[in-house]
């Protein structure tokens, strides 16, 4: 299996930021959320598309992070998204922010998402295609 990785540039604007100057905690979860959607859109895979067509959506079940080091206003980031693993409903993400040109990482993490029915939001397995695409075939 060759593992499938996305960067994506992220821009703190003040907006990203808490009383202290730095980037608000929950905010790297929306930094690897964009991480996400990106790294299926550099696939092929549009999310409304999967869930107008293909029937299905991709909802967090599971976050774990580790908060590094602080980005502050005005930072240029990283995000670099990597499939870690694959099950039949389930696709677990390695997920870190970085500043621009730096190699620790500020913030890391990962995060589980499930497969499931976007009618009923019961467990669907991930289609063909989809597993395919992210390294995992059959």
């Amino acid at each position: 299996m060759t593992s499938v990785v996305a960067e994506m540039p992220v821009r703190v604007y003040y907006e990203d930021t808490d009383h202290g100057g730095g980037v608000y905690y929950a905010n790297y979860l929306r930094f690897f959320e964009r991480g996400r959607t990106e790294l299926l859109r550099s696939l092929g895979f549009e999310q409304d598309e999967l869930a107008g067509k293909q029937g299905i959506l991709f909802v967090v079940r599971r976050v774990e992070v580790d908060y590094l080091r602080p980005a502050v206003f005005n930072d240029l980031l990283r995000v670099v998204t990597e499939v870690a693993e694959l099950g039949r409903a389930r696709v677990d993400f390695d997920q870190a922010v970085y500043r621009q040109d730096e190699h620790r990482p500020l913030c890391q993490g990962r995060v589980s998402v499930a497969c499931v029915e976007a009618g009923t939001f019961r467990p669907a397995r991930i289609p063909e295609g989809i597993r395919q695409a992210l390294g995992f075939g059959n």
